[in-house]
């Protein structure tokens, strides 16, 4: 048993106390799992277009109240305000989405008498509610990837019990009492605030029949440990990689690549982080992406102009800072940025750099963006999965033949031709491969 603590829930840009919560104690972790067992069958029993209901007056509601959804994730996590009214926008398009799976989650009849055994018989299956589901989800999209837990386990029938980022839980809770409004059972969605203890309760709970967690490798092989036969989904990180061709179109590529790589700081799992360009476009690229790189502005995430807020925390842009350093001791050189202020760390480009560097062979999670030149095109292919992640790519080419060779070689879970591995609309099956995942979310894969 750990008693509770009381925990300050910080601005990133200013350092202002936004709210003092509380960290879940044992007791309430196992009290908050044992109410979710208690709901388990009621909502196991629902009607599907019951469940559709709620996903759907949720999303109304979420869209009623975008603007302070957008002020409090700017706040709690430092995203600029363009980029969280995007979030709150996805938002309401997952539990829609959500809502049309409810509506239609089935099974199928079988065709017994393909086997020779089978004559004269039929078959069927049906989809059941796994039960308890656990969710754990990081600071970077504190609506929309706590959405993406929340709203499929609804629309199957499974009641969540979620651990947002220990950084920013404010829109978590915001969102738990969104989902009551919506009529959503007392116990179908328990918030648990709190760092790694919480984490280790729920996910070594015995009742929890399924752990759905986003964040990183190292913590996702600890769960893994302790998951046993339990269903797993885990969403972890990524050092994406875009290739860009002779023939692509430039304007397009540097515009998307910028956006890529330099949204909410680099903080995302699909950032752009490792750019091929071919050397026939090599100096052109370089010299458009760096003048719209420094055209950025950096500022409050409140204020409308700007595009880079803050990292999350002081240790971040340390770390960020740490691993450029390294490289620039390594023969990388800087072309822009470089030379962070606290959490201020300005949108920074590498070139001469080489695999080993944890620029490259890491996930930055960071707004740092390295250019490698390449020559041939299956070379650049191979470069970019050479990595113990594959979550998603990106190739921009006109040539149909390469686009296919980029879908069949590259070993990540989503190429996208023709733009950048940061493209995510919620509806698609996402996830990765290697060290970047097991299984899917997206509302019908999840």
């Amino acid at each position: 048993m750990v008693a509770n603590r009381q925990v300050e829930i910080i601005n990133p840009h200013d350092g202002s106390v936004i709210e003092t919560i509380r960290e879940a104690s044992e007791d309430e972790v196992r009290a908050a799992i044992g109410r979710a067992v208690v709901v388990a069958p009621t909502l196991a029993a629902m009607p599907a277009h019951r469940r559709a209901a709620i996903l759907t007056r949720a999303a109304h509601l979420i869209d009623e109240g975008a603007r302070d959804l957008a002020v409090l994730m700017a706040q709690e996590s430092g995203k600029p305000l363009k980029y969280a009214r995007g979030e709150v926008s996805r938002a309401v398009e997952t539990f829609q989405f959500a809502a049309d799976e409810a509506r239609r989650l089935h099974g199928e009849t079988v065709p017994m008498d393909a086997a020779k055994g089978g004559a004269g018989k039929i078959g069927y299956y049906v989809r059941v509610p796994v039960g308890v589901v656990a969710g754990i989800t990081p600071f970077n999209f504190p609506l929309n990837l706590v959405v993406h837990k929340v709203a499929p386990a609804v629309a199957a029938g499974c009641p969540l019990v979620l651990k947002p980022a220990p950084a920013a839980p404010l829109t978590a809770l915001r969102l738990a009492a969104i989902m009551r409004e919506a009529g959503l059972p007392e116990g179908a969605l328990e918030i648990v605030t709190g760092g790694a203890d919480v984490g280790a309760w729920l996910t070594t709970d015995p009742r929890v029949a399924m752990i759905s967690f986003t964040g990183s490798p190292a913590i996702a092989r600890e769960i893994s440990k302790v998951a046993g036969l339990r269903r797993l989904v885990l969403e972890l990180g990524g050092n994406a990689g875009t290739i860009i061709d002779a023939d692509a179109n430039l304007a397009h590529a540097v515009s998307r690549t910028v956006m890529g790589g330099f949204a909410y700081s680099g903080q995302t799992c699909i950032s752009v982080q490792r750019i091929y360009i071919h050397r026939s476009r090599y100096e052109e690229f370089r010299d458009q992406f760096v003048a719209a790189v420094e055209a950025l502005v950096l500022g409050d995430p409140l204020d409308e102009r700007t595009d880079i807020g803050p990292v999350i925390n002081d240790a971040a842009a340390q770390r960020i800072d740490a691993w450029v350093q390294d490289a620039v001791s390594g023969g990388a050189r800087i072309i822009a940025g470089g030379a962070p202020e606290g959490r201020m760390f300005p949108p920074t480009v590498l070139e001469n750099v080489d695999e080993r560097m944890q620029v490259m062979c890491a996930e930055v999670f960071g707004p740092v963006v390295s250019l490698i030149p390449f020559d041939d095109f299956d070379a650049a292919l191979a470069a970019l999965d050479n990595s113990a992640f594959g979550l998603q790519a990106g190739v921009y080419t006109r040539d149909l033949n390469k686009a296919m060779r980029a879908v069949e070689r590259l070993h990540v879970g989503g190429v996208i031709i023709n733009d950048v591995p940061t493209f995510r609309v919620d509806h698609m099956p996402y996830g990765g491969m290697k060290d970047s995942g097991v299984g899917r979310e997206g509302p019908r894969y999840a």
